[in-house]
């Protein structure tokens, strides 16, 4: 590598977008760090992080199918308001993925997670329970952790992003474009989440 002028990316620290000092009802960790499941819509997980851009600061919201890693529901917003984080992300994974079976949708303790509105979202399908990763336990929701860390290193620590257009433009390239269709990933056997996703269903047809 020395001798190629090659030098190796390193994630950096980054500040926390978790606020858990709240007095809404938190939830039991019913994932309990079970990340490999075995179908399609059988657990989710969400998690909020952060991106920088010259006009400020933008908060990118995930929700991932455990099954196929796939990035389901996503959004930009320069707030950190519920009704502009998680209730569009929410949005977006619903419209994709129909919950016709039981659901675990697990996040870390945030407010937006345990807000009245959107635990109203979570309610409304009889068929989606809610849990939460144990205080202070990053582990418990590592595979969300670990996108940002590969977002940030493959993308945003590469960009100085001059306006929020841009950024948001680059975010929806590499998520619907690059990260679900296109990247290999180890943990699928070098396949992309959208080739899983699409050999689960024909499986699932011809079964």
């Amino acid at each position: 590598m020395r001798a190629n002028n090659w030098a190796s990316k390193h994630k950096r620290k980054f500040k926390a977008t978790t606020n858990s000092n709240h007095k809404y009802p938190v939830c039991r960790n019913l994932l309990n760090r079970n990340f490999n499941p075995s179908r399609v819509n059988e657990a989710w997980v969400s998690d909020i992080t952060y991106i920088h851009t010259n006009q400020g600061w933008l908060y990118l919201t995930t929700i991932i199918d455990l099954f196929d890693r796939q990035v389901i529901g996503w959004s930009l917003s320069t707030s950190l308001h519920t009704n502009q984080t998680i209730v569009p992300a929410w949005k977006m994974a619903v419209s994709k993925r129909n919950i016709n079976m039981d659901l675990i949708f697990h996040s870390d303790r945030g407010i937006q997670y345990a807000s009245k509105t959107f635990r109203t979202f979570i309610k409304s399908n009889p068929l989606v329970t809610q849990s939460m990763s144990r205080k202070g336990n990053c582990w418990d929701n590592s595979v969300a952790e670990s996108f940002f860390k590969t977002i940030k290193v493959e993308l945003i620590y590469d960009d100085n992003f001059k306006t929020i257009e841009q950024a948001k433009t680059a975010v929806f390239e590499y998520i619907e474009i690059w990260y679900n269709r296109k990247r290999l990933h180890s943990f699928l056997g070098y396949k992309t989440p959208y080739e899983v996703e699409q050999k689960f269903y024909q499986f699932k047809n011809v079964a």
